[in-house]
This record gives C-alpha cells, sequence and structure tokens, in this order.
C-alpha cells in the first residue's frame, strides 16, 4: 500500500514526479504544461484538484519535513489557551493537522501556490479538498464565509477570474450553500438526497424537489445561481456507481485497518445480492438503476459532475477508501468499457440530450412562470394526476415534472419535456399534461426497457396512443417528448400495442423479483 492519491503534499509548487514519463529532475514541469497545452486545443478547461488544508507532517508525533521546522505556531492550527497551549495540533482534515488560515504566512504561502498554478501552469480553476478548513479562524476555528484567505481570494486580479469549487465540509463542519458568491461547491446534499430516494427511502420528495432544480434553497439567498451546485452520485472518495447498487456495506479490510476506515453511510442498496452475482434480474436492475442515476445527474439543474470509469461500470469491489490503493482496485480496467458498452452509449446520449435542450442546461433557477408566453410555465411539478406534488406524504416515492423546452427555440419540433422519476418498487400510472390535437407525446427514454430500446435516437421517438397516460415501470425513469409528429411517420410511429406488451412484460418480470420489492 501507498499514498496512491497523494493527498498529502509538503510542496505546493511541484507537480507530482511519479506521473511523469521521463526521469530528469523537474521533467513533470514540461510535461504538465504540455498536458494543459493540449488539453486546451481541444477545447477542455483543467482543474487542479488542490489540498491546502493540512501538509504530510502528521500530528506533533510525526515528522519534521517542512514547515514545522520553519515557524510551527505560524503555520499549524494548534490547541488554544484552554488546553495544552500549543502543545496539540487541531485536526480538522484528519490527517494530524490542519493550516491555519488566521497567519498571514499561510495566506501568502497558499495565494502564491495559486497564482503559480493559474499563470505559469495555465490551469482554469482549482477544486479545493476539505475546503472548511481554508474558512476557519478565531479562537475557537469557526468557519466564516468572510474569512481571510476567502477576501484576499476575491480581491486578487488574477485569482479573482479563475473557477473556485470547494468541497465545503471538514471532518467538523458541513458547510455546503455557505461558500462566497464567486465559490461553486460540491453539492454534497444533491448525492446524498438522490442516492436515498433511488433506492426508495420515505420522505424524500420534498428534498429532491430543490436538488433537481438547482438548490435553490442553498444557492439562491446570496445571489447565486444553479450552476454553482456541482451536482453529484459519486466521486473518487467513495463508492464508485457500479459498487453504490452492488454493496449494502463498504468492504476496506485491504486498506489494514479492520473496515474502520472510510465512510459508513453511503445510502447505497445491493439490488438483493451483496457483491458480483449472477442473478439476471439483479444484474438487470443494477444496469437499471445506473441509468436512472445518469438521468438524475444530467437532467437536473446545476453543473453535473461524472467519477471517470462510472459509464462503464467500473467497480473497487466494495473498497470506498482507496487512497491506498495501487493495484486493480483502483486502476481503470478498460476492457470493462467493451463489457458494458450499453451503459456507455447510454451515457453517451444522456450527454447528447442535455446539449440538444437549453432547457437542461439552464443557468438560472425556475420560476414556475410563464416566460415567453406560450402558455407553458417553464416548470410544473406534476403528481399522478394535475396538481402539486404531495411533498410531506412519506409514502411517495414518483416525482413527475414538465419543462417548457420552446423557451429557447423548439429543438426538432419538441415544445415540453416530460420527467418521471419513479423509485418505488411497484408500477405507477401517471396521467399526462393534455396538448393540442396537433401534438403528442413521444418516448424517449425509459429505462426499465431493453437495452436499445431504452433511449431512442433523434427522431426516433415513440408516439404514445393513448397519449393521455404512461404506466411507469418500478425502480425507473421515462423522459417524454411533447411535439408535432412527423407528416410521413405519424401513422408507422404509433406503437401502441406492441409498447403497451413491452412494458407490461418488464412490470411482470421485475416487480415481482423479491430483489424489487426490498430495500434497507
Amino acid at each position: 500500500m501507498t499514498n496512491y492519491w497523494g493527498y498529502n503534499s509538503i510542496g505546493f509548487f511541484a507537480p507530482e514526479s511519479s506521473y511523469a514519463t521521463g526521469k530528469t529532475p523537474g521533467c513533470q514541469v514540461a510535461e504538465f504544461k504540455t498536458l494543459v497545452r493540449e488539453l486546451h486545443k481541444a477545447g477542455i478547461k483543467v482543474m487542479l484538484d488542490v489540498v491546502y488544508n493540512h501538509t504530510g507532517e502528521g500530528n506533533e508525533m510525526g515528522p519534521s519535513l517542512c514547515f514545522r521546522g520553519i515557524d510551527n505556531p505560524a503555520y499549524y492550527s494548534l490547541t488554544g489557551p484552554d488546553e495544552a497551549p500549543g502543545r496539540y495540533y487541531m485536526n480538522y482534515s484528519g490527517c494530524g493537522n490542519s493550516l491555519n488560515f488566521d497567519s498571514p504566512a499561510v495566506i501568502r504561502l497558499v495565494m502564491d501556490s495559486l497564482r503559480y498554478w493559474a499563470e505559469v501552469m495555465h490551469v482554469d480553476g482549482f477544486r479545493f479538498d476539505l475546503a472548511s478548513v481554508l474558512g476557519r479562524g478565531g479562537r475557537y476555528g469557526a468557519f466564516a464565509a468572510s474569512s481571510s484567505f476567502f477576501d484576499a481570494v476575491a480581491q486578487d486580479p488574477v485569482l479573482n477570474r479563475v473557477i473556485m469549487v470547494a468541497e465545503p465540509w471538514d471532518t467538523g463542519t458541513y458547510q455546503v450553500g455557505n461558500f462566497p458568491v464567486d465559490w461553486s461547491e460540491w453539492n454534497g446534499k444533491f448525492r446524498d438526497t438522490m442516492r436515498s430516494f433511488a433506492k426508495g427511502d420515505a420522505g424524500m420528495l420534498a428534498d429532491v424537489g430543490w436538488r433537481l432544480t438547482g438548490s435553490a434553497d442553498l444557492y439562491g439567498e446570496d445571489g447565486r445561481s444553479a450552476f454553482n451546485s456541482v451536482n453529484f452520485i459519486t466521486c473518487h472518495d467513495g463508492f464508485t456507481l457500479n459498487d453504490l447498487v452492488s454493496y449494502n456495506q463498504k468492504h476496506n479490510d485491504a486498506n489494514g485497518e479492520n473496515n474502520r476506515d472510510g465512510a459508513d453511510d453511503n445510502h447505497s442498496w445491493n439490488c438483493g445480492a451483496e457483491g458480483t452475482t449472477t442473478d439476471p434480474a439483479i444484474v438487470a436492475l443494477r444496469k437499471q438503476m445506473m441509468k436512472n442515476f445518469a438521468c438524475y445527474l444530467l437532467f437536473s439543474s446545476g453543473t453535473p459532475m461524472i467519477l471517470g470509469g462510472d459509464e462503464f461500470a467500473r467497480t473497487q469491489q466494495g473498497n470506498n477508501n482507496a487512497y491506498c490503493q495501487d493495484n486493480e482496485v483502483s486502476w481503470f480496467d478498460w476492457t470493462a468499457a467493451a463489457h458494458h458498452e450499453e451503459l456507455t452509449e447510454f451515457f453517451r446520449k444522456a450527454i447528447g440530450l442535455t446539449r440538444r435542450f437549453p432547457v437542461l442546461q439552464r443557468r438560472k433557477f425556475y420560476l414556475g412562470k410563464d416566460l415567453d408566453d406560450d402558455g407553458v410555465p417553464d416548470l410544473t411539478w406534476w403528481w399522478e394526476a394535475p396538481g402539486t406534488p404531495h411533498w410531506q406524504d412519506a409514502n411517495a416515492r414518483t416525482i413527475c415534472v414538465q419543462l417548457d423546452a420552446s423557451e429557447d427555440g423548439t429543438e426538432n419540433r419538441v415544445e415540453r419535456l416530460f420527467l418521471i422519476m419513479n423509485a418505488h418498487y411497484e408500477p405507477q400510472w401517471i396521467s399526462l399534461p393534455q396538448l393540442g390535437a396537433d401534438r403528442g407525446w413521444h418516448r424517449s427514454i425509459d429505462t426499465s426497457l431493453p437495452d436499445g430500446e431504452d433511449f431512442l435516437e433523434a427522431g426516433q421517438e415513440v408516439e404514445l396512443d393513448p397519449a393521455d397516460h404512461y404506466i411507469v415501470n418500478p425502480r425507473s425513469t421515462v423522459v417524454l417528448f411533447a411535439q408535432q409528429p412527423a407528416s410521413t411517420s405519424r401513422s408507422i410511429r404509433k406503437a401502441r400495442s406492441k409498447d403497451a406488451q413491452e412494458r407490461g412484460a418488464v412490470t411482470n418480470v421485475l416487480s415481482g423479483h423479491e430483489s424489487f420489492r426490498r430495500s434497507p
């Protein structure tokens, strides 16, 4: 085992040498610049994950490698006058020590480092590990969005123009929604809410409504907008998407800490069997759940973040803290991309759909108002029938929403999108909004259908007949389009009999399986 992730830094100006292909001293600097340059040529921005909350010197029992030997009380947060003053380290990071952001020396060091990476190495922005530490100050280390470090960044002519993203917590405080107005945040509430909703937890509907629409309850009051919410289901720290639907508990024994490390509150569900299984119903359900998560993430307001490898069901065998595993546990098995080609294709299509419809890339919060005078609000919540969802109903596990897709122009005749997210273990009858005589509802996505039929290509959507309802299968996601039928294909695309048989067959097979009725 080794410090594979490198989250225990000492040199804040040095790229990790083991990532370089060359062997000469300093070659990693030129290689990093080349990497950034080539990514920029491809139209890809580069965000650098930075760890300024602690250093690799550990607690008072650790080695003196750098800052401790220069000026220990200037660089580190130490115990105050109430308890062995200056004897022990405050450990907000969980790694033995925390840097002191009340100290001008620390602020100067971090600011110089950030400017170096922005001006010399040309990165476009930063993601700050355990960023709540950066806002701690005062005698008791309380967090404040107006801390000295945040103020220094805001006034800096270089750094106030780059992207700043916070991991808005540390081991002692959870500050989602509380960072400065020009910062974005990893939205941990989106992660936890959508994970819990997906596996059928009770009483989630109201919180799901906030998360799907950009978390205005977190970012609206201080002038921020939906894009400040970095939505994610999984990240490097925790379960992969495949493991999220394959394990009820973490399996970190290989880390050598008796499975005590890593988070316990994963909001995961194994779909009926712990770990690898050959049960075809469970395998199918897991794939369906992963597709649901892709829809939750990519069709919600905010900035979506996908963990690399999730698109082809990468696994860490249930290890949710693989920082020390430089082996098959954390390496990418690229052969899995061929084995799960249908899942990769689903992700590709979902990304394409967000690019196709500007309403799915909306930067501002929805208002529930008709903004383009077409009689359709920008967002309308739906229930099994017309009306406001039963937000406080603990047994409600289905949420529907209609989006006005015509605000930025009608794409391929599509005027509205209708999303159904059913986390219930039973099918649900959903009455659909009424349309004009020359309009019809067309199915684009139904994650319960077989590969190839679950996500139809543009122009190949199936028109519903009758168009007044949709029977959504258990634990599935549906996306419908309201559009004018193509004049040459209206009669061909009506597939009432075949489509109803398909949905009925899937319902009978999956809802009857024990895994569909049970979840933690």
